[in-house]
Protein backbone atom coordinates (compact mmCIF):
# COMPACT_ATOMS: atom_id res chain seq x y z
CA UNK A 1 0.00 0.00 0.00
CA UNK A 2 1.34 3.67 -1.09
CA UNK A 3 1.84 6.44 1.51
CA UNK A 4 -0.68 8.27 -0.27
CA UNK A 5 -3.35 5.39 0.09
CA UNK A 6 -2.20 5.11 3.60
CA UNK A 7 -3.42 8.75 4.14
CA UNK A 8 -6.81 8.13 2.78
CA UNK A 9 -7.67 5.38 4.76
CA UNK A 10 -6.72 6.94 8.03
CA UNK A 11 -8.63 9.79 6.19
CA UNK A 12 -11.60 7.83 6.11
CA UNK A 13 -10.83 5.99 9.43
CA UNK A 14 -11.44 8.97 11.14
CA UNK A 15 -14.36 10.73 9.09
CA UNK A 16 -16.33 8.37 10.14
CA UNK A 17 -15.40 7.84 14.03
CA UNK A 18 -16.56 11.52 14.43
CA UNK A 19 -19.77 10.85 12.38
CA UNK A 20 -20.82 8.28 14.49
CA UNK A 21 -19.84 9.87 17.88
CA UNK A 22 -17.04 7.90 18.68
CA UNK A 23 -14.06 10.20 18.72
CA UNK A 24 -11.82 10.52 21.39
CA UNK A 25 -11.79 14.31 22.28
CA UNK A 26 -8.44 13.39 24.13
CA UNK A 27 -5.80 15.38 21.96
CA UNK A 28 -2.79 12.94 20.28
CA UNK A 29 0.21 13.20 22.13
CA UNK A 30 3.21 14.51 20.56
CA UNK A 31 4.70 12.32 18.51
CA UNK A 32 8.71 10.51 19.19
CA UNK A 33 11.68 11.43 17.76
CA UNK A 34 10.89 14.79 16.61
CA UNK A 35 13.52 17.09 15.41
CA UNK A 36 14.78 19.85 17.99
CA UNK A 37 12.70 22.74 17.87
CA UNK A 38 9.43 21.46 16.46
CA UNK A 39 7.85 20.71 19.78
CA UNK A 40 5.97 24.21 19.64
CA UNK A 41 5.17 24.16 16.33
CA UNK A 42 3.67 20.43 16.27
CA UNK A 43 1.69 21.12 19.46
CA UNK A 44 0.11 24.28 17.69
CA UNK A 45 -0.97 22.65 15.15
CA UNK A 46 -2.35 20.07 16.93
CA UNK A 47 -4.49 21.97 19.43
CA UNK A 48 -5.53 24.16 15.46
CA UNK A 49 -6.76 20.82 14.02
CA UNK A 50 -8.25 20.27 17.19
CA UNK A 51 -10.08 23.46 17.28
CA UNK A 52 -10.79 23.17 13.51
CA UNK A 53 -11.97 19.22 13.38
CA UNK A 54 -11.68 17.78 16.69
CA UNK A 55 -8.92 15.04 18.03
CA UNK A 56 -9.49 12.38 15.01
CA UNK A 57 -8.49 14.88 12.34
CA UNK A 58 -5.33 15.96 14.97
CA UNK A 59 -4.30 12.39 14.62
CA UNK A 60 -4.33 12.23 11.01
CA UNK A 61 -1.73 14.90 10.96
CA UNK A 62 0.14 13.72 13.38
CA UNK A 63 0.30 10.43 11.42
CA UNK A 64 1.15 11.88 8.93
CA UNK A 65 4.17 14.24 10.31
CA UNK A 66 5.47 10.40 11.27
CA UNK A 67 6.48 9.43 7.96
CA UNK A 68 8.92 12.34 7.84
CA UNK A 69 10.36 11.78 11.20
CA UNK A 70 13.95 10.06 11.29
CA UNK A 71 13.11 9.55 7.23
CA UNK A 72 16.50 9.37 5.62
CA UNK A 73 17.33 10.45 2.14
CA UNK A 74 19.82 9.31 -0.47
CA UNK A 75 22.63 11.19 1.28
CA UNK A 76 21.95 9.24 4.39
CA UNK A 77 20.46 12.45 5.76
CA UNK A 78 16.86 13.27 7.23
CA UNK A 79 15.25 16.10 7.15
CA UNK A 80 16.52 19.30 8.88
CA UNK A 81 14.92 20.92 11.72
CA UNK A 82 13.96 24.16 9.92
CA UNK A 83 12.56 22.43 7.35
CA UNK A 84 10.29 20.00 9.09
CA UNK A 85 9.35 23.01 10.86
CA UNK A 86 8.03 24.75 7.92
CA UNK A 87 6.64 21.04 6.87
CA UNK A 88 4.43 20.70 10.20
CA UNK A 89 3.57 24.56 10.21
CA UNK A 90 2.19 24.50 6.28
CA UNK A 91 0.42 21.50 6.72
CA UNK A 92 -1.45 22.33 9.53
CA UNK A 93 -2.22 25.72 7.65
CA UNK A 94 -3.65 23.89 4.76
CA UNK A 95 -5.62 21.09 6.55
CA UNK A 96 -7.07 24.03 8.20
CA UNK A 97 -8.16 25.48 4.91
CA UNK A 98 -10.28 28.44 4.34
CA UNK A 99 -14.24 27.92 3.89
CA UNK A 100 -17.30 29.37 5.25
CA UNK A 101 -17.50 26.69 8.02
CA UNK A 102 -14.02 27.85 9.31
CA UNK A 103 -15.18 31.43 9.20
CA UNK A 104 -18.27 30.88 10.96
CA UNK A 105 -15.83 29.03 13.74
CA UNK A 106 -13.47 31.89 14.15
CA UNK A 107 -16.22 34.75 14.00
CA UNK A 108 -17.98 32.81 16.88
CA UNK A 109 -14.59 32.13 19.14
CA UNK A 110 -13.95 36.02 18.57
CA UNK A 111 -17.16 36.93 19.61
CA UNK A 112 -17.49 34.27 22.70
CA UNK A 113 -14.10 35.10 23.74
CA UNK A 114 -14.91 38.48 24.00
CA UNK A 115 -18.34 38.01 26.03
CA UNK A 116 -20.20 40.09 23.06
CA UNK A 117 -17.98 42.68 22.78
CA UNK A 118 -16.40 42.30 19.45
CA UNK A 119 -18.86 42.41 16.69
CA UNK A 120 -18.59 41.17 13.04
CA UNK A 121 -19.78 42.59 10.12
CA UNK A 122 -17.51 41.05 7.86
CA UNK A 123 -19.18 39.53 4.33
CA UNK A 124 -17.66 37.35 2.10
CA UNK A 125 -18.31 36.46 -1.83
CA UNK A 126 -18.26 33.03 -2.77
CA UNK A 127 -19.21 31.34 -6.49
CA UNK A 128 -22.74 28.97 -5.69
CA UNK A 129 -19.98 26.38 -6.75
CA UNK A 130 -17.82 27.09 -3.77
CA UNK A 131 -20.48 26.80 -1.23
CA UNK A 132 -22.17 23.52 -2.10
CA UNK A 133 -18.64 22.06 -2.51
CA UNK A 134 -18.84 22.23 1.74
CA UNK A 135 -21.60 20.17 1.32
CA UNK A 136 -21.42 16.45 1.42
CA UNK A 137 -21.20 14.75 -1.89
CA UNK A 138 -24.51 12.98 -2.25
CA UNK A 139 -26.46 16.65 -1.49
CA UNK A 140 -23.95 18.55 -3.18
CA UNK A 141 -24.20 16.39 -7.12
CA UNK A 142 -28.08 17.22 -7.34
CA UNK A 143 -27.52 20.88 -6.32
CA UNK A 144 -24.51 21.29 -8.38
CA UNK A 145 -25.95 19.58 -11.57
CA UNK A 146 -29.22 22.32 -11.26
CA UNK A 147 -26.34 25.39 -11.11
CA UNK A 148 -24.95 23.63 -14.44
CA UNK A 149 -28.22 23.48 -16.22
CA UNK A 150 -29.21 27.67 -15.27
CA UNK A 151 -25.24 28.42 -15.70
CA UNK A 152 -25.10 29.56 -11.90
CA UNK A 153 -21.87 27.42 -10.81
CA UNK A 154 -19.78 30.91 -11.08
CA UNK A 155 -22.25 33.10 -10.07
CA UNK A 156 -21.22 35.19 -6.91
CA UNK A 157 -23.26 35.68 -3.96
CA UNK A 158 -22.18 37.93 -0.16
CA UNK A 159 -22.66 35.93 2.53
CA UNK A 160 -22.42 37.88 5.96
CA UNK A 161 -20.68 36.61 9.09
CA UNK A 162 -22.68 38.98 11.24
CA UNK A 163 -22.32 38.68 15.19
CA UNK A 164 -24.37 41.88 16.09
CA UNK A 165 -27.47 40.84 16.62
CA UNK A 166 -29.04 36.86 18.04
CA UNK A 167 -30.18 36.11 14.39
CA UNK A 168 -26.49 36.23 13.37
CA UNK A 169 -25.19 34.23 15.78
CA UNK A 170 -27.52 31.57 15.45
CA UNK A 171 -27.10 31.38 11.68
CA UNK A 172 -23.00 31.24 12.71
CA UNK A 173 -23.53 28.49 15.11
CA UNK A 174 -25.74 26.56 12.43
CA UNK A 175 -22.68 26.86 10.13
CA UNK A 176 -19.94 25.85 12.16
CA UNK A 177 -22.18 23.23 13.46
CA UNK A 178 -21.58 21.98 9.33
CA UNK A 179 -18.44 21.17 10.38
CA UNK A 180 -19.36 17.45 11.57
CA UNK A 181 -20.03 17.16 7.94
CA UNK A 182 -16.93 18.56 6.46
CA UNK A 183 -14.68 15.44 5.86
CA UNK A 184 -17.75 14.09 3.54
CA UNK A 185 -17.76 17.14 1.05
CA UNK A 186 -15.96 17.65 -2.10
CA UNK A 187 -13.88 20.61 -0.94
CA UNK A 188 -12.15 17.90 1.39
CA UNK A 189 -11.77 15.38 -0.57
CA UNK A 190 -9.85 17.95 -3.03
CA UNK A 191 -8.10 19.04 -0.07
CA UNK A 192 -7.29 15.70 1.10
CA UNK A 193 -5.87 14.41 -2.61
CA UNK A 194 -3.78 17.82 -2.64
CA UNK A 195 -2.06 17.28 0.97
CA UNK A 196 -1.34 13.65 0.42
CA UNK A 197 0.17 14.78 -3.30
CA UNK A 198 2.28 17.52 -1.62
CA UNK A 199 3.57 14.87 0.93
CA UNK A 200 4.27 12.68 -1.98
CA UNK A 201 6.16 15.35 -3.95
CA UNK A 202 8.28 15.74 -0.72
CA UNK A 203 9.36 12.10 -0.52
CA UNK A 204 10.27 11.92 -3.94
CA UNK A 205 12.46 15.02 -3.59
CA UNK A 206 14.25 13.24 -0.20
CA UNK A 207 14.93 10.48 -2.25
CA UNK A 208 15.81 11.93 -5.87
CA UNK A 209 16.83 15.25 -5.13
CA UNK A 210 17.15 15.84 -1.03
CA UNK A 211 18.31 19.72 -1.81
CA UNK A 212 14.70 20.66 -3.30
CA UNK A 213 13.15 19.64 -0.46
CA UNK A 214 13.07 22.43 0.99
CA UNK A 215 11.80 24.46 -1.42
CA UNK A 216 8.72 21.84 -2.11
CA UNK A 217 7.88 22.02 0.89
CA UNK A 218 7.58 26.07 0.72
CA UNK A 219 5.13 25.53 -2.33
CA UNK A 220 2.45 25.08 -0.31
CA UNK A 221 2.40 28.83 0.13
CA UNK A 222 1.21 28.80 -2.99
CA UNK A 223 -1.92 28.02 -2.02
CA UNK A 224 -4.26 30.10 0.25
CA UNK A 225 -7.94 31.36 0.84
CA UNK A 226 -10.33 30.89 -1.20
CA UNK A 227 -12.06 31.89 -4.38
CA UNK A 228 -9.97 33.30 -7.33
CA UNK A 229 -6.97 33.09 -5.92
CA UNK A 230 -6.84 29.61 -4.29
CA UNK A 231 -8.05 28.41 -7.72
CA UNK A 232 -5.27 29.89 -9.44
CA UNK A 233 -2.77 28.74 -6.72
CA UNK A 234 -3.96 25.22 -7.25
CA UNK A 235 -3.54 25.16 -10.32
CA UNK A 236 -0.44 27.26 -11.00
CA UNK A 237 0.91 24.59 -8.32
CA UNK A 238 -0.02 21.57 -10.12
CA UNK A 239 1.50 22.85 -13.30
CA UNK A 240 4.56 23.25 -11.43
CA UNK A 241 4.69 19.80 -9.98
CA UNK A 242 3.46 18.48 -13.30
CA UNK A 243 5.66 20.51 -15.84
CA UNK A 244 8.81 20.22 -13.43
CA UNK A 245 8.83 18.22 -10.46
CA UNK A 246 7.13 15.00 -11.39
CA UNK A 247 9.06 14.45 -14.56
CA UNK A 248 12.52 14.80 -12.46
CA UNK A 249 11.72 12.87 -10.22
CA UNK A 250 10.68 10.18 -12.99
CA UNK A 251 13.80 10.41 -14.74
CA UNK A 252 12.41 12.04 -18.20
CA UNK A 253 13.73 15.57 -17.46
CA UNK A 254 17.59 16.06 -16.47
CA UNK A 255 17.28 19.05 -14.26
CA UNK A 256 19.47 18.84 -11.62
CA UNK A 257 18.93 21.90 -9.59
CA UNK A 258 15.04 21.33 -9.10
CA UNK A 259 14.56 23.92 -6.30
CA UNK A 260 16.15 26.68 -8.67
CA UNK A 261 13.71 25.99 -11.65
CA UNK A 262 10.33 26.11 -8.68
CA UNK A 263 11.92 29.16 -8.12
CA UNK A 264 12.13 30.71 -11.17
CA UNK A 265 8.76 29.15 -12.28
CA UNK A 266 7.23 30.49 -9.07
CA UNK A 267 8.79 34.45 -9.94
CA UNK A 268 7.20 34.08 -13.59
CA UNK A 269 3.19 33.86 -12.01
CA UNK A 270 0.82 35.94 -12.93
CA UNK A 271 -2.60 36.62 -12.01
CA UNK A 272 -3.49 35.13 -14.89
CA UNK A 273 -6.02 31.74 -15.13
CA UNK A 274 -4.20 31.24 -18.49
CA UNK A 275 -1.28 30.98 -17.15
CA UNK A 276 0.79 32.30 -20.20
CA UNK A 277 3.69 33.37 -18.47
CA UNK A 278 3.78 30.28 -15.71
CA UNK A 279 3.43 27.90 -18.68
CA UNK A 280 6.31 30.02 -21.10
CA UNK A 281 8.56 29.96 -17.95
CA UNK A 282 7.94 26.06 -17.71
CA UNK A 283 9.05 25.27 -21.27
CA UNK A 284 11.62 27.29 -21.18
CA UNK A 285 13.28 26.06 -18.29
CA UNK A 286 12.66 22.57 -19.81
CA UNK A 287 14.22 23.23 -22.74
CA UNK A 288 17.49 24.39 -20.85
CA UNK A 289 17.95 21.05 -19.23
CA UNK A 290 17.06 18.79 -22.17
CA UNK A 291 19.98 21.17 -24.41
CA UNK A 292 22.38 20.64 -21.04
CA UNK A 293 21.75 17.24 -21.36
CA UNK A 294 22.21 16.68 -24.98
CA UNK A 295 25.31 18.82 -25.05
CA UNK A 296 26.96 16.71 -22.12
CA UNK A 297 25.84 13.60 -24.03
CA UNK A 298 27.67 14.84 -27.16
CA UNK A 299 30.76 15.40 -25.26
Amino acid sequence: MSASDDGILSSLKYLFADFLGEEDTTPPFLPPGLPAGAEQVVSDGIHLLMDYQGASYAKLYVERLQRFIGRQGIDGKTIDGTTFCDLARLMASRMAYEDAIRIAQVKLAEYNASEGRIRSTEIHRFRFDELVDALPEIAADPVLMVLGKLGWEHRRVAIPFSTVNRWGVGRLKLEAWLRRWRLFSIRYAQERAWVERWLHMIARALVKQPQAVPTMVETATMITGFGDAYRRGLADWHAIVDGLAKPTFDGDLPLTDLAGAIREARAAILPDPRQVALKRAIAEIRARALAAAADAAAE
